[in-house]
């Protein structure tokens, strides 16, 4: 790579763009793009079909950065060497790798006739929708829709939770009236701690979608409206209910369990 001069001014436009992005919701909505930081997550950005539009990296990046930095250079990425304190400022991590890249959001095309959908509804916790999402990933599930009421599925904290999940899985923030007419002719499995059935006697095999409420305040109104059936998972302990991302995890896995296409 060329030597270049770091950027020093806080005032830079790609700096700025990028810690508005790193803070506010509105920000990613209006550029339509998102922030993925660390080597795994770029790598993972690279494979995909999302534009990336720029990177920052820091003086003092790591080993690993290095070979990831050679590699984009080589493949004409717009790469720009960023003040470590400067960069530090921008870093949603304690240890950063030193490098961090933009990429443009672009919707993945929905199945014409989906058959497993996701619908978290009121998940506050970034880290809990993160990992929901790289759990939903992993299963098969064909795309998770975010009504109103969750928290930005492209903000930072979700994005490292998700390990990549963005970059291969249909994430769609969406109206009410949107996701009934997508779940209208899919059976609506309700999470439920009291749910009418066990988990493992469902019937998962048909059409359908799994509605995890959050851990604060359950499912919305809306969402309850929408459930045709409720599930619940069976505990020995005393525990009286599970983390939300470790439920949906269970529900989702047990679809690809009863279908078995998902599982070598």
């Amino acid at each position: 790579m060329s030597l270049q001069t770091p950027i020093q001014s806080s005032q830079n436009s790609k700096v700025q763009l990028v810690r508005a992005l790193m803070n506010q919701g509105k920000a990613r909505l209006k550029q339509q793009a998102f922030v993925a930081e660390g080597v795994r997550l770029l790598e993972d950005g690279l494979r995909s079909t999302l534009p990336l539009m720029f990177v920052l990296y820091k003086q003092s990046s790591s080993a690993r950065s290095a070979g990831l930095l050679e590699e984009l250079n080589e493949n004409g990425v717009d790469l720009n060497l960023v003040d470590d304190q400067l960069f530090d400022s921008l870093s949603g991590t304690e240890h950063s790798q030193g490098v961090l890249g933009v990429f443009q959001m672009r919707p993945f095309a929905l199945p014409e006739h989906p058959d497993f959908l996701v619908v978290p509804d009121q998940l506050r916790d970034p880290g809990n929708l993160g990992t929901i999402l790289r759990s939903a990933e992993a299963a098969g599930a064909q795309a998770v829709l975010l009504p109103p009421g969750n928290t930005d599925a492209f903000a930072p904290k979700v994005v490292r939770s998700g390990m990549g999940a963005h970059f291969r899985l249909p994430i769609l923030h969406l109206p009410w009236d949107m996701i009934e007419h997508l779940l209208e002719k899919l059976a609506v499995f309700h999470a439920d701690m009291h749910g009418e059935q066990v988990c493992w006697q469902a019937n998962f095999k048909q059409p359908l979608a799994l509605l995890i409420g959050g851990e604060a305040e359950g499912t919305s109104p809306e969402g309850a409206r929408l459930a045709t059936s409720s599930v619940r998972i069976p505990m020995a302990g005393g525990t009286e209910s599970l983390n939300a991302a470790v439920s949906a995890s269970l529900l989702m896995f047990e679809v690809a369990r009863q279908r078995s296409w998902s599982i070598p």
